[in-house]
């Protein structure tokens, strides 16, 4: 079976939310396999430095501003990026926000922007973009970002977590709709465990209540601590979207307990039990 070394050698690559973390880790290693990358962030000046750095490593890319909160601009992102580079060969959904709190104390402002950019983001990436690669007839892929929240529960996550575990219910749909249309479409949920990235940093919580201050450092400092190599965590992901993967893992070992114990809690019917590790992290 051919690697992501050759599928993904050649072609267009758009990945949302590319400015940083987990997106400009993809977007810089689709550029190093030698795929089109266009880099698209809320941010232009951060897309464009991601741009710059593959293009100063011998890639090609293109960088956009995107909200993909707003469903038009996802709409006008696919038709620039259809009448610049052609058929697009790889889709990712990539942009989401983490935000913590306590359910009724975060802002409505906080709630709508993390339901409307890790929800609805990739709905209308997929809206936006499928069209026309189903048109194409040629083969593609979509990778949607789920988390491990998609597999668990989280107090003080909540927000962050509703949103990962409909991401990853839209992509177990989406994923039979293709087969229905026998289109060859691959699509797959990725679900990572704890990459390095800037996502816990203290400037990505604006917006959140005061009480969530401890919380956000204390999983800074676990993911500085347990976290993976960014670099050799979207390798990974590319990796297995290229097997033609659903389910993509960076840490199984991370993500296979958590899938484990949902299992069980559904088995079992048992209220939700809240463990002292998580009184420790939220307190």
């Amino acid at each position: 079976m051919p690697g992501a070394a050759e599928l993904f050698a050649s072609g267009v690559a758009v990945i949302t939310g590319a400015g940083a973390g987990i997106g400009a880790g993809l977007a810089r290693r689709a550029g190093e396999l030698g795929m089109t990358v266009v880099v698209t962030d809320i941010d232009l000046a951060r897309a464009q430095a991601v741009a710059g750095e593959i293009v100063a490593a011998g890639g090609t890319a293109d960088a956009l501003r995107v909200d993909v909160s707003r469903a038009e601009e996802l709409d006008r992102l696919a038709e620039t990026v259809h009448a610049r580079h052609g058929d697009v060969r790889l889709l990712v959904n990539n942009a989401g926000i983490e935000t913590i709190g306590y359910t009724w104390e975060i802002p409505a402002e906080r709630w709508d922007a993390t339901l409307n950019i890790n929800i609805h983001g990739v709905v209308h990436g997929v809206r936006a973009f499928a069209p026309q690669m189903l048109a194409s007839g040629q083969q593609a892929w979509i990778a949607n970002l789920a988390s491990m929240g998609a597999l668990s529960v989280m107090p003080c996550q909540t927000a962050y977590i509703m949103t990962k575990h409909a991401v990853q219910s839209f992509s177990e749909c989406l994923y039979l709709e293709m087969q229905l249309k026998q289109a060859p479409i691959h699509v797959c949920s990725v679900l990572p465990g704890m990459l390095k990235t800037s996502i816990f940093e203290e400037s990505a919580g604006a917006g959140e209540p005061p009480s969530a201050a401890g919380h956000r450092r204390k999983m800074f400092e676990m993911m500085r601590e347990y976290g993976m190599d960014l670099a050799e965590g979207c390798a990974l992901i590319l990796d297995q979207i290229a097997e033609g993967r659903f389910w993509i893992h960076t840490q199984p070992e991370m993500s296979m307990p958590a899938l484990e114990s949902r299992i069980e809690f559904f088995r079992s019917q048992q209220p939700p039990v809240l463990n002292e590790a998580v009184r420790d992290l939220v307190d």
